[in-house]
């Protein structure tokens, strides 16, 4: 993480340890608000919902973590710092996650953008479907 991305952001006890936990979060971890809270309130007992939602705000602002809808009721995380970009197969009937790098979709998108007059910021690219190890996979219909 760059100095600058928290440099306006007052990082008191409980956000320290929000912030330390992200950073130290395996390489492909997504988690929710409510999931990080659970890990977090065993260690620090100060750390309390509303700083773990307004944190990761916050967070998510300066580009530290990307926040995610995967179709579920809530949203998931993940560092974006130290990683490369990538892009998500979500299995809508076990929620697995797979991420994904394809330098032939990048060129497409860029492609696509620069025929169409548009300079690319980010993007955020989620494929649904079902994974391999879902037996519910033959009951979906082809797209």
């Amino acid at each position: 993480m760059t100095a600058d991305a928290l440099n306006d952001l007052k990082l008191t006890r409980p956000r320290q340890a929000i912030v330390e936990r992200i950073l130290n979060a395996r390489a492909g971890e997504h988690f929710s608000a409510d999931q990080l809270w659970e890990q977090l309130r065993k260690k620090h007992k100060d750390v309390s919902k509303a700083t773990v939602y307004r944190t990761l705000h916050l967070l998510a602002q300066k580009k530290v973590i990307e926040e995610h809808d995967f179709g579920r009721e809530e949203k998931y995380y993940e560092r974006m710092v130290e990683r490369p970009h990538h892009d998500h197969l979500i299995c809508v009937h076990c929620g697995r996650i797979i991420e994904f790098e394809n330098a032939e979709i990048e060129q497409i998108q860029e492609k696509i953008a620069k025929q169409q007059g548009f300079t690319l910021s980010y993007h955020s690219h989620k494929l649904f479907g079902a994974c391999s190890r879902c037996p519910q996979k033959k009951k979906l219909s082809p797209a």
